[in-house]
């Protein structure tokens, strides 16, 4: 989280799907405002979890397309550009999961 701040991350929010889903325990969700910032995030989350718990994520999409999926296993960090975290409106689909935190 302390990683995703200091990259300048907006409305971070951490839900607790465990109740709801087989695949993962939460969703860390996080906007980002350029491609660039984008990848700031994904390797700044990839590199302090590789740091503290010995872990890889495993990365799908791109900056480009908008979304950057950061696999941690029961942690799964959703990056968005604005316009594609409106258009999929992750929060809705999974909002009978607990929210944890909300940073704006």
């Amino acid at each position: 989280m302390d990683a995703l701040e200091e990259k300048k991350g907006e409305n971070i929010i951490i839900l607790e799907i465990q109740q709801l889903a087989i695949f993962a325990d939460y969703f860390v969700i996080c906007s980002g405002t350029s491609n660039r910032m984008l990848d700031a995030l994904a390797d700044a989350a990839k590199d302090i979890v590789k740091a503290n718990y010995h872990l890889t994520g495993r990365v799908e999409g791109n900056a480009h397309e908008g979304w950057i999926l950061v696999d941690f296993s029961n942690v799964i960090l959703h990056l968005f550009s604005p316009d594609r975290r409106d258009y999929y409106r992750l929060e809705e689909l999974w909002s009978e999961g607990k929210t944890l935190l909300h940073l704006q």
